[in-house]
């Protein structure tokens, strides 16, 4: 058994508490207010008093508050109010966190009851009263004629003690004061004891102001209890006592996994320590049922009993189900811990196969499982007439170990290997036994219930009911048998695995058929079942085309063709009728062959809607015409379709930037040639080195009035541009013009 714990972590939801000040010192008759803020999601925000009693609002004392934050307010405070002060934040599942905030309240010095005046008589003792009130204490001094008198009598001490009672919270590393303030003369020596040992300076205590301060470092559960100041002097001694109370975070001390038999009996404890004592609940982490103190399952199988930090599960008829982990979980008001365990539930051997007859035959190997669940693990074993097996003297029998399974392989030889076998499992907890029996498969029994349930021209959808009996060996598929009546040869078609329906394609229509079927196992192929006849139909004319459209390229409409039924013979070919809605049009008229799937009509209309009308033809004749209608899409955009059809926004700003320097070249051309400017002038005057003369000049003006010319007579998208004429007239003005400007400059 694993001892180990499987620890889990608390807080889900982690909450962080902080108070505005961690020490505070307030004078008697002052108030003050402290806010507590929280960071997570808290239910509950309450403050504590010294005395560790939730504090209740009243008209002195408020808490108040709003979200996530809480005030405390102190009014008109009075010496009982010193302490320390807790902040306790509460999430929705019980989980809490808090902060502490240290109250010192000081008193100024006053005098009470004071008799200016007081008389005595000679000869008695007089007792002058002077009743002074601080806090810390105050030291009283005599005084006469202006002269101090305090140390000629001895005066025993007299403590006053800031508080009576203290609260901690261990193993958060917490320090806390206790203050012890004394007068007499000669002035006290201050000492602090506990259990009956003065206290020194070390480690855990620290000493100051003369001994009047007593700090206990590093709180834990152990420095409860009272804390004695004593205050002597050679007039005497005095003591008073100071409590602490130490809050302690529950911790769980006692918890272990178990281990029980199914049936039995068990009692899971866990134990956790803490001041407060701390609730205890448990959780079944299988299905997240929790118990706490008294509660009972729906079965009563299952009770939880607990008191003063230990809790007892109680399960009685253990079921394998109660196996698992279970979380048990301390918590009060200071916070909570979480351990978990395990319950093993040991059973004995359990079958879990649920085949138990095995079939086969001479020379075919067979495996037998044994698959046995226990806890602990059990030893398994195969016998059979009291011989352990794999024996010496038998060869056609072996065992294998698969996981936890055993197998055992037979190969029939004779009929001495069928019979029974039996596996055996063994463990600490008891053993069971689980007989197998191997039987003589056989061929399976005929099927029946042959009928036709869809016929036509060349194929026939036969249907049979499963055989009765499989022969011990399941069925592999189905043999089915069919032949002409006329003829002799029987053709054999196979079905797909098992399944009882088998197509018989490829017929010849109208003739009269026989069928039978037979299944086929392992051992082999048994008997046939009664024979059915049927006729394939006779041929006839096909059914009506079924067909659907999209628009095709340019003006035409693609008609897509979906293969219907050709009644026995080959289409021939499909007749289409078309025209517009136009009442007044004419039908037009195509024919195509039988073997096409699509029909595209050409040369339509533009956004213009059509009728057609499409017959099917065989040997036999026609088939109804099928009707159909569609619309022709508007007409095209041809640049933005056509030209820029594919191009993306690069592509079509670069064959805009292409056409620009093209027709600027164009202008340029023509500036050289008509007017002798331009570009090209400049570089040709560059390169040559002389001005053009007049006969070079005409004959300049001719050849690229030539190039001008054929350029201007191209035609484009299918228009003719100018005629040689006209252009013949503006190019002759242009020179005209030119000759007329050179005059002038």
């Amino acid at each position: 058994m694993n001892d180990t714990f499987l620890l889990s972590c608390y807080h889900t939801a982690v909450l962080q508490v902080s108070i505005s000040l961690s020490k505070v010192e307030i004078s008697v008759g002052q108030s003050k207010y402290f806010t507590c803020t929280v960071l997570g999601e808290a239910e509950t925000i309450d403050w504590y008093n010294p005395q560790g009693e939730k504090i209740i609002s009243n008209q002195r004392v408020v808490a108040h508050r709003e979200g996530m934050r809480s005030w405390l307010t102190i009014y008109n405070a009075n010496i009982d109010d010193a302490g320390i002060y807790r902040c306790q934040a509460t999430d929705s599942k019980g989980h809490t966190q808090e902060s502490t905030v240290v109250v010192e309240i000081y008193q100024k010095l006053s005098f009470e009851d004071v008799r200016a005046t007081q008389e005595f008589r000679r000869g008695e003792d007089a007792e002058v009263v002077c009743h002074v009130t601080s806090s810390p204490a105050p030291m009283v001094r005599w005084l006469t004629n202006g002269e101090d008198i305090t140390d000629i009598d001895d005066i025993p001490p007299a403590i006053l003690i800031q508080q009576r009672s203290f609260n901690a919270t261990a193993d958060r590393q917490e320090d806390i004061s206790i203050f012890c303030r004394a007068s007499g003369s000669p002035k006290p020596y201050i000492s602090w004891h506990r259990n009956g040992k003065m206290l020194e300076e070390n480690d855990k205590y620290s000493l100051r102001e003369d001994n009047t301060e007593l700090t206990i470092r590093n709180i834990i559960n152990s420095d409860a209890g009272s804390y004695t100041c004593r205050a002597t002097n050679k007039a005497g001694f005095t003591e008073k006592q100071s409590f602490l109370q130490v809050f302690v975070q529950p911790h769980i001390i006692q918890l272990q996994n178990e281990t029980t038999v199914e049936n039995g009996h068990v009692t899971l404890t866990c134990e956790a320590e803490g001041e407060p004592i701390p609730e205890i609940t448990w959780k079944r982490a299988s299905d997240g049922r929790t118990f706490t103190d008294g509660d009972r399952s729906q079965d009563d199988r299952i009770e939880s009993i607990g008191h003063h930090g230990k809790s007892a599960l109680r399960i009685r008829n253990v079921m394998l189900s109660d196996s698992g982990r279970y979380d048990c979980e301390a918590a009060s008001r200071i916070g909570g811990h979480q351990k978990s365990m395990y319950l093993n539930v040991e059973y004995a051997p359990k079958f879990i196969s649920n085949q138990t007859i095995y079939y086969s035959w001479e020379n075919n190997p067979i495996n037998i499982s044994c698959d046995v669940i226990s806890n602990p693990p059990s030893s398994i074993f195969w016998s059979r007439e009291k011989i352990l097996l794999p024996a010496r003297n038998i060869t056609n029998i072996k065992t294998y170990r698969d996981g936890k399974k055993i197998l055992l392989e037979i190969t029939p030889i004779s009929d001495n290997d069928f019979g029974r076998y039996n596996c055996t499992a063994i463990n600490s907890i008891g053993s069971r036994i689980q007989e197998y029996v191997l039987t003589l498969a056989d061929v399976p029994s005929s099927p029946h219930g042959l009928r036709v349930i869809e016929l036509s021209q060349t194929y026939a959808k036969i249907f049979f009911n499963k055989p009765d009996s499989h022969g011990g060996v399941p069925i592999h598929h189905y043999q089915m048998d069919f032949k002409e009546v006329s003829s002799d040869t029987w053709k054999v078609v196979h079905s797909h695995g098992t399944q009882t329906i088998v197509v018989l394609a490829n017929l010849e229509a109208n003739t009269t058929y026989e069928v039978k079927v037979a299944a086929v196992n392992g051992k082999g192929q048994g008997e046939y079942s009664k024979i059915e006849i049927f006729q394939t139909l006779p041929v006839r004319e096909p059914s009506p085309p079924s067909i659907h459209g999209q628009p095709g390229a340019g003006k035409s409409f693609k008609l897509s063709i979906t293969k219907q039924d050709d009644g026995g013979a080959p289409i021939l070919n499909y007749v289409v009728k078309y025209k517009s809605k136009d009442k007044e049009d004419q039908w037009l008229e195509k024919k195509f062959l039988g073997n096409k799937d699509h029909i595209v009509l050409e040369h339509l209309q533009w956004n213009v809607g059509y009728e057609v009308q499409i017959i099917a033809t065989n040997r036999l004749g026609h088939s109804e015409p099928t009707m159909y209608e569609f619309i022709m899409p508007p007409k095209p955009n041809i640049i933005a379709d056509t030209l820029f059809s594919g191009l993306g926004i690069g592509a079509v700003i670069g064959l805009a930037v292409a056409a620009l320097l093209l027709i600027l070249v164009v202008t340029d051309v023509s500036c050289f040639f008509m007017r002798q400017c331009g570009l090209l002038m400049c570089i040709t005057r560059r390169i040559c080195g002389k001005k053009t003369g007049s006969s070079g000049k005409s004959k300049e003006l001719e050849e690229g009035k030539a190039a001008y010319l054929k350029l201007l007579l191209k035609e484009e998208n299918g228009k003719e541009a100018l005629s040689a004429e006209t252009i013949e007239i503006k190019i002759s003005n242009d020179i005209i013009q030119t000759k007329e400007s050179d005059s002038k400059a």
